[in-house]
């Protein structure tokens, strides 16, 4: 359906004509009126919820389909005006929208919607109790079984998976990276093998307490913390050292690797 730039503005009364040929006589062409009448509403309804997402025109098709459920169900005699029953509808159907994109599984919409309820309960028992409660508590305050609970509980790791281009902060002077810098393959067993004997080589071009820093945090999983514990210095000072380190392998790795990629 092509709409209208700038579609005719109509009182109070041709809205709820329109709305009522549409209702009784299934009329495609009031429908048509009105979703042009509004459709630069739910844009800017949409606008406001895909800020920073790739979907915008998912979100807006979305909200038109909210739009349709509130002309179908509107009933003036309620004393709302179109627009103030229209509006909830639309947000409520985009929300729904949201909360099923960002599940990176399916999940059962009961499972959906008893992970805020357990959050919530768990944080008044806690509060109650002076502890943490157990599942079976959190159970009987909801009156749901444990496997419920623990299956929420589960599924709730499956919510919103991250693109491998976030950026998360890498240490204490924010300086990032992304997952895909961090995250391996599958089966990385041979591509690790590999990396290794390339570090090897290139080891030399670090200082003693480079290697150290590289050591602890690469190689041993310790965080810059941990490291700058065992070491006596500061975080921040691992921080400055980590990024030195790395530097001086990525450039050692390019020379002697020319052509060839490999994550440090």
């Amino acid at each position: 359906m092509q709409k209208q730039s700038q579609p005719k503005q109509r009182s109070k009364e041709e809205i709820n004509d329109l709305i009522q040929q549409y209702q009784l006589h299934q009329d495609e062409y009031a429908q048509e009126q009105l979703v042009e009448q509004y459709y630069k509403l739910v844009e800017s309804i949409a606008r406001k919820y895909s800020k920073g997402r790739p979907y915008h025109e998912d979100i807006v098709q979305v909200g038109v389909i909210g739009l349709l459920g509130a002309i179908r169900r509107y009933d003036a005699s309620f004393g709302k005006t179109f627009e103030a029953f229209a509006i909830p509808t639309i947000i409520g159907e985009i929300k729904r929208f949201l909360r099923d994109k960002t599940w990176s599984v399916h999940v059962p919409r009961r499972i959906k919607e008893l992970g805020p309820k357990i959050k919530a309960t768990a944080e008044e028992l806690t509060t109650a109790l002076q502890r943490s409660p157990k599942v079976e508590e959190i159970a009987d305050a909801l009156e749901v079984t444990e496997e419920e609970v623990l299956e929420a509980m589960e599924m709730g790791k499956s919510y919103q998976a991250l693109s491998v281009d976030h950026s998360i902060e890498a240490d204490s002077d924010g300086g990032t990276v992304t997952l895909l810098d961090i995250v391996g393959n599958v089966d990385d067993g041979y591509e690790k093998v590999n990396q290794m004997l390339v570090l090897e080589k290139v080891l030399h071009v670090l200082s003693d307490r480079e290697k150290q820093v590289i050591q602890y945090t690469f190689l041993e999983n310790l965080s810059q913390k941990e490291t700058g514990e065992r070491l006596d210095i500061s975080q921040m000072h691992v921080s400055r050292l980590q990024r030195r380190a790395i530097k001086k392998l990525q450039e050692a790795i390019h020379a002697e690797n020319e052509g060839s990629e490999y994550i440090l």
